[in-house]
């Protein structure tokens, strides 16, 4: 049976004594931290999937959704639920255009600005704009085409302001009304697939639209080589903006899935721009009859232009 001087706490001589007495003998220090292999750390992460998950949004926006859901929301016939659509002030509005013009290289659009707080302000009025200065520049530039021909009236049509219109928000509704359809099927699918919200999505699009507004109103140039290079230019800048917005989106499905997916996204959109500027600018020469002048000897003369 033990004593109770063999239960007490005993001092123990230093640790290099113990070491110089037994030289074999492994210590452990709590104060040192714990090393990973360097082979076991590519296994517990693949490269690039932090970042992505973190520009998703994986633990702050389920947060962020959670108290979002606690608040009580109005009723839909309300005018006080489609307020909420346009909550948003100047800056933030400034900031989201900005973010759209020059994208950050692997930077999520609706991590960093859309979903702390997702409007429709924006998207509403970039359209609006754009829907004037295609129908404007539009007859603009075919009143700069045709000018100094004596055969030439320019007429203005108005009808271009009605086609704009109704190609710019069809596109801006429709096509991300299909994108979330296929977003929330796909993720019945594939349980790991990251989803955006109906109201994102047209978010992310209607701000991508920005860059054809300047653009539109370069195209009064009559040159085709200008009027191609700044569609390319902008195409290039709206449609990179989706493919960081929606790749991460789809990139843990099936590969000709998400492939094909983003080769859609970016198809469309290029599709509105060229047709923009096929429809609106590059308007085919007209060939106006010469006027028939009667002379006074009771024939006729055709003046040419």
């Amino acid at each position: 049976m033990a004593t109770v001087d063999d239960l007490k706490f005993q001092e123990f001589d230093d640790a290099a004594n113990l070491l110089a007495a037994n030289p074999d003998a492994t210590t452990i220090s709590i104060d040192e931290p714990v090393e990973i292999p360097k082979n076991q750390r590519g296994r517990l992460q693949e490269p690039g999937r932090e970042e992505d998950d973190e520009l998703l949004g994986t633990d702050d926006s389920d947060k962020t959704e959670l108290l979002a859901g606690q608040k009580k929301s109005a009723p839909f016939w309300t005018f006080e639920y489609y307020q909420t659509f346009f909550d948003v002030d100047t800056y933030q509005v400034l900031d989201r255009i900005k973010g759209s013009v020059f994208p950050v290289p692997g930077k999520n659009f609706v991590r960093l600005y859309i979903r702390s707080n997702p409007d429709l302000y924006g998207p509403f009025w970039i359209c609006a704009t754009l829907v004037f200065t295609i129908a404007v520049s539009g007859n603009l530039s075919n009143f700069f085409i045709h000018l100094g021909k004596p055969t030439y009236h320019y007429v203005p049509e108005f009808r271009k302001v009605s086609i704009a219109a109704t190609a710019i928000y069809a596109y801006a509704w429709l096509v991300p009304l299909a994108l979330w359809g296929f977003l929330m099927w796909r993720n019945s699918k594939v349980m790991n697939i990251v989803s955006y919200s109906f109201l994102e999505i047209v978010c992310v699009y209607g701000y991508s639209l920005f860059i054809y507004i300047p653009t539109a109103i370069l195209w009064i140039i009559p040159q085709k080589v200008v009027r191609w290079v700044l569609v390319m230019f902008s195409l290039c800048l709206s449609g990179s903006v989706l493919v960081m917005t929606f790749w991460p989106a789809v990139r843990d499905d099936n590969r000709r899935i998400a492939l094909a997916t983003v080769g859609t996204v970016v198809l469309l959109h290029a599709l509105l721009a060229v047709g923009c500027l096929a429809y609106f600018f590059d308007a085919p020469e007209l060939d106006f009859p010469a006027p028939i002048i009667p002379a006074h000897n009771g024939t006729t003369v055709v003046t040419k232009s």
